[in-house]
């Protein structure tokens, strides 16, 4: 393991809230237009969460399902469920009853909160250790008593402003390796799998992420988290604790959400939440909150450069455009700078089993980060390319392989499969499934995901390259490549397209545009359009669903 670069304080997570509860406690911790609460405020209703929890019978170590959109219910419940001593499993507001019954069962969840519009799936959802369920008002089958869905017989169900009557609770001191998550995964490749985050994994990987976006150090401060900014170390686009604003349009409930929330509470941001994408609100909020800090994914990124909202702005107040989930292609990321003159573009990736991030992209402008990139490694935190064929075999800087990772984010591996665990956590190394190379200065370079290689004539095709040609197209909006079944030659680029509003083009021009720029055997051999590709909740392109798509069509 390389020498710890950071501090990084046994505290559990709800130290972080405690913290800039202290430091900034009339500072503005979140809005999202209707409701607004100090870091003070919020400290108060969390507690004031945790003795409701404590008060329904959930014990420490219990854990409590939250089903809830970006809104201030969830980071009340959030910290109020940590400070409880139970245990967060967020899920896509969204979910459909069958994934959520499973869901259910694998985090053992003893209570839900949720929002008013998913108790349909939530009533649907076989739940047996599920002991209430809490209504969280919004969008949905309505808010009065009478408006919503009359639950299961037995269901004990309450409204999420009964839990704060009780007063306050103390804190419950977690260790630093009891569990603080058990977040799903995207589900892109498969069934969602439930990940098991200690209380030190997000210490950590909030701690590596205010580094970098910061320069601060974290510190116990009596119990709770204080932060130290280190002055020689800042940069001209780093943000200043206590000064900035974010808009929260990636969902909570996602790990790269959630757990820049806790980075930002460390940091004292006000978060700007967001329920769904609204390019003009996304935009009007930027302004009037003078925002310096956006995040979001390429697809959102897309929509928004799409919109007649965006025409003509010049937003100059942003100063750090982060983007995650896939890479970005060169077009969008052209078109970003044109929105936001004085913003430097950065990059990061990680998944679910690293807590959220493994690299992200130094916030300096001096830094002559690549393009392509999508960083560097995170302090302590160590990359290797290996060997598709022998993974044992660590490949040079330069060769493209698996991504091995290992550092203090590495997550405790697959609630309830053991055997899933040791396959994809090895020697203490986790094996990402994801495709890329390290250059010699350690830049991640990432092709894809290895399941979604495909083998050509026995070569080695990667989407993502082909994906980013055709992104550069005037007309296309989006692509997604995936590997298709030829008896000639094993599997064969096939391509599914978006194109931008008004614009025309025929997929051989499409295919001509990408065989001038790729090796004969790169070419995309089938390309088709389509309104919108899959993606989950957080931008990814659901290559399952695009690959069964496929087949349907190929068996029509």
């Amino acid at each position: 393991m390389p020498r710890t670069a950071l501090d990084y304080p046994q505290l559990p997570v709800g130290a972080a809230l405690a913290g800039a509860a202290q430091r900034c406690p009339d500072r503005l911790a979140l809005t999202d237009g209707q409701e607004s609460l100090t870091y003070a405020e919020l400290y108060d209703r969390a507690l004031r969460f945790a003795r409701g929890l404590h008060e329904q019978g959930i014990a420490p170590g219990e854990t409590v399902l939250l089903m809830i959109p970006n809104c201030p219910w969830f980071p009340v419940a959030y910290w109020g469920t940590l400070l409880a001593g139970a245990v967060v499993s967020p899920t896509n507001p969204a979910q459909p009853a069958a994934p959520l019954a499973a869901q259910l069962v694998d985090s053992d969840a003893r209570a839900v909160i949720a929002y008013a519009g998913a108790l349909p799936a939530v009533y649907a959802a076989d739940a047996p250790g599920v002991r209430f369920t809490a209504v969280v008002p919004g969008p949905g089958p309505g808010n009065g008593p009478g408006s919503l869905p009359e639950p299961p017989a037995g269901r004990t169900v309450l409204a999420a402003d009964d839990l704060l009557a009780y007063g306050r609770a103390e804190p419950v001191r977690r260790r630093p390796d009891d569990v603080a998550h058990l977040a799903f995964t995207g589900g892109t490749t498969g069934r969602s799998k439930a990940v098991r985050v200690l209380h030190r994994n997000v210490i950590t990987n909030a701690a590596q992420a205010v580094w970098v976006r910061a320069a601060a150090r974290l510190h116990d401060a009596d119990g709770a988290l204080g932060v130290v900014r280190d002055e020689e170390a800042t940069t001209p686009h780093q943000s200043v604790p206590g000064t900035e604003s974010t808009i929260f349009v990636a969902p909570l409930f996602h790990a790269m959400g959630l757990v820049g929330m806790v980075a930002h509470t460390l940091i004292g941001t006000t978060a700007v939440l967001h329920t769904r994408f609204d390019p003009a609100r996304y935009l009007d909020d930027i302004e009037a909150h003078q925002v310096a800090m956006v995040g979001g994914s390429p697809t959102m990124y897309r929509a928004l450069l799409a919109s007649p909202a965006s025409t003509g702005r010049r937003l100059k107040c942003v100063r750090n455009i982060n983007s995650g989930a896939a890479p970005m292609d060169p077009a969008t990321r052209q078109r970003l700078a044109e929105l936001f003159p004085d913003a430097l573009y950065s990059e990061g990736y990680g998944l679910t089993e690293a807590t959220m991030a493994l690299t992200m992209w130094p916030l300096d402008a001096a830094a002559g980060t690549p393009h392509g990139t999508v960083g560097v490694a995170l302090p302590d935190t160590e990359l290797s390319i290996r060997d598709l064929l022998d993974p044992e075999r660590e490949l040079p800087a330069g060769e493209t392989g698996e991504l091995w990772a290992r550092g203090p984010q590495i997550t405790d591996g697959y609630q309830g499969h053991p055997e899933l665990t040791a396959e994809q956590y090895a020697g203490g190394w986790l094996r990402t499934g994801d495709i890329g190379r390290l250059d010699e200065r350690g830049h991640l370079f990432l092709s894809g995901r290895a399941k979604d290689m495909l083998i050509y004539k026995g070569y080695n095709v990667y989407p993502l390259h082909l994906e980013d040609i055709l992104a550069g197209h005037p007309a296309v909006a989006a692509a997604a490549v995936i590997g298709a079944p030829a008896a000639d030659a094993g599997e064969i680029p096939a391509a599914y397209v978006v194109l931008r509003n008004g614009a025309a083009a025929t997929a051989e021009e499409l295919m001509a545009y990408v065989a001038e720029r790729v090796a004969p055997y790169q070419r995309v051999r089938e390309l088709y359009f389509t309104e919108a590709l899959p993606v989950s909740a957080a931008g990814k392109v659901l290559k399952t669903a695009l690959r069964e798509r496929h087949a349907a069509r190929v068996t029509e």
